[in-house]
């Protein structure tokens, strides 16, 4: 084999690809390896088995694309277009956020209050990917789920996300917040708006700057959406339900301010694995 060959190989490509992306990546050598699978559209497990495998210069170039997409910040998950999330694989597009790992926070303590053996209803605001909603009911079959998005597009997202996960006590509905579920009351009711500030400068950062503004601009001081969704949200709640929110680390008082000044009850802060204030949740008992 040549040093010419060698460099063309796809162990060589792995390590150069691990190298440039541990610039800026916690994951630099899987990154390195979806972005090999995404050009030879095969599993990571070939590349660890085929090493020597030579790239054709096609399949270098294209490599070499991705790297430079991924090293100008491109989040890796639109360029395979899968996300994993509570061990499923979901399409995600630039028209829906990334599910993140803290978000399972919020389908974690939402199951603790749907017992497996009721008929229950859940309501997820904001659903995106669809990730929160997908959870939920594949977890809890005897639950009917209904998650609500304004986007479109994303709702084209969720609607496929269902499908490919073949669960179907779950529907997808156009709506801003509850106008879409009038006169419907729910169990439980979840949500991971946006409750990031206008000004933060994150959201000019990694993947932020590539995702759907409307998914993360929640105006200033990143409340706006809190707002509008408790001005409202206990007139789709039953009595003695549950409300369930994400939100940003430093956002637990004031969204606590807002619950009280509504009358909600047994509020509780969660905390995420890094033990960053994530989930708020709380009683409607009127």
């Amino acid at each position: 084999m040549t040093d010419a060959d060698v460099d063309l190989s796809i162990g060589q490509y792995l390590e150069d690809g691990t190298a440039i992306l541990r610039v800026f990546s916690d994951s630099p050598r899987l990154e390195a390896e979806l972005l090999m699978g995404l050009v030879l559209r095969k599993p990571r497990s070939y590349l660890h088995a085929w090493p020597e495998q030579l790239l054709s210069p096609e399949q270098a170039e294209l490599y070499e694309r991705l790297l430079r997409r991924r090293f100008a910040g491109e989040p890796i998950a639109y360029m395979t277009g899968i996300r994993e999330f509570w061990s499923m694989p979901l399409k995600v597009t630039p028209a829906v956020l990334i599910p993140r790992p803290e978000t399972e926070l919020l389908v974690e303590k939402a199951l603790l209050r749907l017992p497996e053996d009721e008929d229950q209803r859940v309501l997820d605001l904001g659903t995106g990917s669809g990730a929160v909603s997908l959870a939920i009911a594949r977890e809890r079959p005897r639950t009917q789920v209904i998650g609500v998005d304004i986007s479109l597009d994303a709702l084209e997202v969720a609607r496929g996300n269902a499908r490919l996960q073949k669960i179907d006590n779950v529907e997808f509905r156009e709506s801003d917040w509850f106008d879409a579920v009038r006169g419907e009351k729910f169990h439980v009711v979840v949500g991971n708006p946006p409750y990031v500030a206008e000004d933060d400068p994150h959201l000019l950062r990694g993947d932020a700057q590539f995702e759907p503004r409307l998914a993360l601009d929640a105006g200033a001081g990143g409340m706006d959406s809190f707002r509008a969704i408790l001005e409202r949200a206990h007139n789709y709640i039953v009595r003695q339900g549950w409300l369930l929110l994400e939100h940003g680390p430093t956002q637990h008082l004031p969204l606590r301010r807002l619950l009280e000044a509504q009358h909600y009850h047994d509020i509780t802060v969660h905390k995420d694995a890094a033990g960053h204030d994530r989930v708020t949740e709380c009683r409607f008992v009127e």
